[in-house]
């Protein structure tokens, strides 16, 4: 089993499909596994989970931090990773990183373009990470290139915006448009590990739900009458529903 200076870190997310990876502090990816079902959250997850600490060849010991991402992104699914993370976090007596999980795309497009020699000209240039976030709306969070601790700078909080809306807001305030369907683990990942060896907060203790759970309350029954049977001197009996008052 190879021996990991320093922090290894687990990146789990939930907010589109399933994605689990495993990171060292300087970037190097031992693992990552992903599952495209946007329903399967509960039942895949574990699976990630092993899948990656047997691919990185280490065991739940070895993981020193795990970053969980925290949206935004549907309630069901979002929920079933933040709750993993927690479990095994509390089981290894280790730390949650909270990462908010556009990070993690707005990092890997900004190291993509690094690597390209395309980061120059995207630096200062403004650009919206754009997820599906069903009823038709789209959540969006805008950005604009690497801060000096190698994180993206968020312009603005995550935010919901009806899907015919979203290019007319993303023109007013000049930023490129980046549709994304996955979230890299292994970037969210990487992100908390750039924020721990800062010394920084970079996603909230809340998970990013952006709406209420799609949950509607059960209506009070309705009160129906129980029919009372009573015996008429010389009759046979008869029932006294709502609609007529018992007299006796």
């Amino acid at each position: 089993m190879p021996d990991y200076p320093g922090r290894v870190i687990l990146g789990i997310d939930t907010s589109l499909g399933s994605a689990v990876a495993v990171v060292e502090p300087d970037g190097v990816i031992r693992a990552q596994t992903v599952s495209a079902d946007p329903r399967g959250h509960a039942e895949m997850i574990g699976t990630l989970i092993e899948r990656a600490l047997a691919e990185a060849s280490i065991g739940p010991s070895d993981v020193t931090h795990v970053a969980a991402g925290m949206g935004p992104g549907p309630f069901t699914g979002l929920r079933v990773g933040i709750a993993a993370a927690r479990t095994f976090a509390l089981g290894r007596a280790v730390p949650v990183v909270p990462v908010v999980s556009h990070d993690a795309v707005a990092l890997e497009l900004l190291l993509h373009d690094a690597l390209t020699g395309g980061y120059e000209d995207a630096a200062d240039e403004p650009f919206a990470v754009v997820t599906d976030a069903r009823r038709r709306e789209f959540a969006y969070t805008l950005y604009r290139g690497l801060d000096a601790d190698g994180l993206p700078v968020r312009l603005a909080e995550p935010a919901l915006v009806p899907r015919d809306d979203l290019d007319a807001v993303l023109a007013d305030a000049g930023a490129v448009r980046r549709d994304a369907d996955r979230i890299p683990a292994a970037m969210l990942a990487l992100a908390a590990s750039r924020a721990l060896a800062a010394g920084r907060t970079i996603g909230p203790a809340d998970a990013l739900y952006l709406r209420s759970p799609d949950v509607t309350l059960p209506h009070a029954p309705k009160r129906v009458g129980v029919p009372v049977l009573r015996e008429p001197a010389g009759g046979a009996p008869r029932s006294i529903g709502d609609g007529e008052r018992d007299e006796a």
